[in-house]
């Protein structure tokens, strides 16, 4: 059976038994932000086990795509040593959900490898639960029994692990139970029955089945479910391995494409399929290459098909990991010199694109994004190596000593190489690599990040926030604050509960300094910095005391109003009014609403892979980072410009609502921010929909085009509040990373404006005749544009006219330099017919106006070839200060003369002076007026030099 054969019987086999087979979900699990990669077909169906979710049928199966090379699971290190480990494979999966049980599920997996798959009896192992004492679990001798029962197993293939190997916890709390493994013993003796769970290649668990009765709750007691479901996942690979009669994964049609298009591109020996020894040979090595490449190019096409992106963080940085040892591996050890991986993604796209449609619809976007990186990493790949070699022969030398961890931290910092790429090629060389010092190094490296620059607000608010994250736990929380209100109102009466000093002391005694501080409050309306939105400021009022506040910041659940008293003073515990800046506060509710509909309008016109890379909200704008290759177009920011200002038109309700996680998480189109950690609790804001009917309909396709995301900021009651909106700004931050700015209301209507007028200006220039008012007018208003905050369409506009402006006053500006020239080319003839003869030679001394240094240079040179012997003196006039050149034929240079010193006599009396060479020297003078006696001095000076 091909392996395309082998999921199609799979997927068939349960649909006959009335299960729905259902997509895989992406290997971006972007509304699940506890995962950095679907790392489990179950992952899709987490909210059915949790009870916060449904669907429309009770047994499912598919094949899910799943990587595990990062967090919890990661198989990274292993690909390419072994012969089943993988960054992607696939996961095939079938469900009940509170349907069917053990007994279904142990017959169905029994029927299907052995009476359809074919795979004989004698090869099969299965595993039950083992029991666990401090659980209070007895062993799973059901399923035992049912194993015998249901399918005459052999009792003595039938084996009981504990805890670790078949006991089965989504996380620390929550559905689980015990589980039945079943193992392939590929021992030519069928010996492998003391082999089960004993990590040996030549046993190896081919499926896993779930049953999920029990709840783990908060102090890790065990209760049963109300319902019982069954999870089983198979290892697709694996699977294949086993029914094509092969002994590595590698070695199955699954992978044999790549590898054999990996040998054509690469011109490297043909894979041989030998696995490492202790100290691998070349030949090994290049073995492990071809499986490392063959493994990482499926993981990379996957999961920038579903909108991952290599970058520095998250689980960006995971695949530019994964693509740097991939790149690795093939030019030390495959001979590639320049890009090579982008070249294996149409032949994934032809072998797979037909069950994942998304390798397809992605094709070319993947091989750009891997190209781009791969060329990216070549430019220092090599340097980076030699730099590495010569820190482990340096090593070796002394004594194998580890690699230090400065050199570790320059590979990373400027030849991009990631620690666990260091720490392999290292492990090649039988080394290691200095962690300690290396994380030494990185953390300098953050702190100089990080900075202490700024004003002095700022400086103060990071000292003073700092210095309460130092405070004992307890003390802090004793000192928590109610923020609730600053969703309700701009102004409330509270208190002060305590203060904190610069020297990061929490006190209690009333406040009487004016050295910048922190006031906690018991309840305060302020809007602490977080989650990309700036923190308020405002005012605190008692009848003893004035206090501004600068930055309102968070430390735990203690709100911390930095700033510093202005008068009086304050006491703990006596009644105040806490103001907050309204008109600042309702611009930036403004900015941080445009933020969400903003982000909703990116992903509608350029896709779904454009992920949040970062934000901030103030006052002034919204400022949003995102991932995406290419900078936009025109007509895409009129189109994204166009889907704000419609929804600012609709004048549509904001809503919010604090919900339950995972409830949250079960709405469709819900959008959240990767490595954000949410508490139980959150808080959704919608835009055009009450939470309440969005969680009454989770999964209505109605909910996909609205602006939907987990949000502790605060908001504009009604789109309409906006008033109006612009894109200022749109540029590169990273690669692959964009960034977008924009404005609202009275500063979005205002940019339009001053666009409009700075336009018009424009177009008045084209009437200006004269060039060099042309010119003046154009600098002008390129300085007035570099100085606007204007919309970027707007500033495109006047780019675009400004340039043809330019284009036009070069035109002219030429056409007066031709003209120019000829005047002085005219001019050059005529002192040529008037010059002084010394002898056999011409001297040629006079003014050219209106000449620029170019033309003169031209007529000198010009002079002196008609010439033949001669010496030259040009003064350029039409402005304040003039102009002066001064040249010699070679025969008089040969005689003694110097034109250097002709300028210094022409200096005696226009001032200034200049340089050059003995045969042509230039400079300038400082009083224009002078030139006529210089130029009737200099004639008489020269012949007398000359006849001399």
């Amino acid at each position: 059976m091909t392996s395309k054969e082998i999921r199609d019987t799979f997927l068939r086999f349960f649909e006959e038994r009335g299960h729905a087979v259902v997509p895989p979900s992406p290997v971006v699990p972007l509304d699940d932000p506890t995962l950095l990669f679907t790392n489990a077909g179950m992952n899709q169906f987490k909210d059915v086990f949790l009870g916060t979710g449904t669907r429309d049928y009770r047994r499912a199966a598919d094949s899910q795509k799943v990587i595990r090379a990062g967090g919890k699971h990661n198989d990274l290190d292993d690909v390419g040593h072994d012969t089943y480990h993988h960054t992607l494979f696939e996961m095939l999966g079938s469900w009940s959900f509170g349907d069917y049980f053990k007994r279904d599920a142990i017959r169905w997996a029994w029927e299907l490898l052995h009476e359809v798959y074919g795979i004989p009896a004698e090869r099969l192992h299965v595993t039950y639960f083992a029991g666990d004492a401090g659980d209070g679990l007895e062993a799973d001798t059901e399923a035992r029994d049912l194993w015998i029962e249901t399918t005459g197993v052999d009792p003595s293939r039938i084996h009981p692990f504990g805890k670790k190997d078949n006991f089965w916890e989504m996380a620390d709390t929550g559905p689980c139970g015990p589980c039945s493994e079943i193992h392939v013993d590929l021992t030519p003796d069928l010996s492998g029955g003391p082999l089960v769970n004993a990590d040996d290649p030549r046993v190896f668990e081919v499926w896993n089945l779930v049953f999920i009765q029990y709840n783990r709750d908060g102090e890790g007691k065990l209760s049963p479910l109300p319902a019982s479901h069954v999870d089983t996942g198979m290892g697709f690979e694996r699977l294949v391995t086993v029914l094509q009669n092969k002994t590595s994964n590698y070695d199955t049609d699954v992978f044999a494409p790549l590898l054999a298009r990996l040998q054509e591109l690469t011109g490297a020996p043909a894979y041989a399929a030998t696995m490492p020894s202790d100290e691998p040979t070349d030949g090994e090595m290049r073995d492990i290459s071809y499986r490392v490449v063959a493994d990482h190019i499926r993981c990379l096409a996957f999961a920038i098909a579903d909108g991952a992106q290599p970058d520095n963080e998250g689980r960006g940085y995971v695949l530019r990991r994964i693509l740097r040892r991939a790149v690795r591996y093939g030019r030390q050890y495959l001979g590639v010199e320049g890009p090579f991986l982008h070249g294996l993604v149409p032949t994934l796209v032809d072998q797979m694109g037909d069950q994942f449609p998304e390798l397809r619809d992605h094709g070319d976007r993947i091989a750009e994004v891997i190209h781009e990186e791969e060329e990216s990493f070549g430019r220092t790949l090599d340097t980076g190596l030699k730099l590495f070699n010569a820190a482990a022969d340096e090593a070796i030398a002394q004594g194998r000593r580890p690699i230090d961890g400065e050199t570790a931290f320059k590979l990373h910092d400027t030849y991009g190489f990631p620690i666990d790429l260091t720490s392999i090629i290292a492990g090649e060389r039988g080394l290691e690599v200095d962690l300690v010092g290396y994380d030494a190094r990185m953390e300098e490296a953050r702190e100089r990040a990080r900075g202490t620059g700024g004003d002095g607000a700022v400086d103060h608010a990071r000292a003073l926030v700092a210095a309460a994250g130092q405070l004992d736990g307890a003390v802090i929380d004793a000192a928590a604050t109610d923020d609730g209100p600053k969703f309700e109102t701009f102004d409330l009466t509270t208190s002060m509960t305590a203060w904190l000093d610069g020297d990061g002391a929490l006190r209690r005694d009333p406040l009487t300094s004016d050295s910048p501080c922190g006031v906690v409050l018991a309840a305060t309306p302020f809007y602490a910095e977080q989650g990309g939105q700036v923190g308020d400021r405002g005012v605190l009022r008692s009848p003893t005391g004035r206090f501004r506040v600068d930055g309102t910041h968070r430390v735990r659940d203690m709100v911390l109003h930095v700033g510093t008293l202005e008068s009086g003073g304050l006491e703990v515990g006596q009644d105040l009014e806490a103001e907050v800046d309204a008109d600042r506060r309702r611009s930036i509710m403004s900015n941080h609403t445009a933020t969400h509909l903003l982000n909703l309008g990116l992903r509608e016109v350029l896709g779904d892979h454009v992920q949040q890379r970062g934000s901030l909200v103030d006052d002034a704008k919204t400022r949003f980072d995102f991932a995406h290759r290419s900078a936009l177009t025109q007509g895409e920011i009129e189109a994204i410009e166009t889907a704000v200002e419609k929804a600012i038109g609709d004048g549509l309700e904001v809503h919010d609502l604090e919900v339950p996680l995972e409830r949250a998480k079960s709405i469709r189109g819900l959008r959240a921010v990767f490595g954000e950690k949410y508490p139980d609790q959150v808080r959704v804001v919608s835009v055009g929909a009450a939470v309440e009917h969005l969680l009454g309909e989770p999964d209505s396709h109605r909910w996909g085009d609205l602006s939907i995301e987990l949000c502790g900021g605060t908001h504009v009651g009604n789109t309409g509040d906006l008033g109006a909106f612009a894109l200022t700004t749109e540029e590169a931050v990273a690669k692959g990373i964009r960034r977008v700015v924009g404005v609202t209301g009275a500063a979005a209507q205002s940019a339009r404006s001053r666009a409009v007028e700075l336009l018009e200006r424009a177009s008045a220039l084209t009437s200006v005749e004269d060039e060099g008012t042309l010119r003046s007018g154009l600098a002008e208003l390129q300085a007035a544009v570099a100085g606007e905050v204007l919309p970027t369409l707007g500033r495109q506009r006047l780019l675009d006219r400004i340039g043809t402006l330019q284009a036009e006053a070069k035109t002219r500006q030429r056409a007066a330099a031709q003209q120019q020239g000829a005047k002085a080319q005219t001019r050059a003839r005529a002192l040529l017919d008037t010059a002084l003869d010394a002898g056999d030679t011409k001297v040629i001394v006079g003014e050219v106006p209106n000449a620029d240094a170019d033309q003169l240079r031209e007529a000198l040179d010009w002079l002196r070839q008609k010439a033949g012997s001669a010496a030259v003196v040009l003064f350029a006039t039409g402005g304040k200060k003039p102009v002066l050149f001064a040249g010699l034929t070679s025969d008089l240079v040969d005689g003694g003369l110097d034109a250097r010193q002709i300028l210094r006599e022409a200096g005696k009396i226009v001032g200034g002076g200049g340089g050059g060479r003995p045969d042509l020297a230039q400079g300038g003078g400082k009083d224009a007026a002078k030139v006529p006696e210089a130029v009737e001095h200099l004639g008489g000076w020269l012949r007398e030099q000359i006849l001399s």
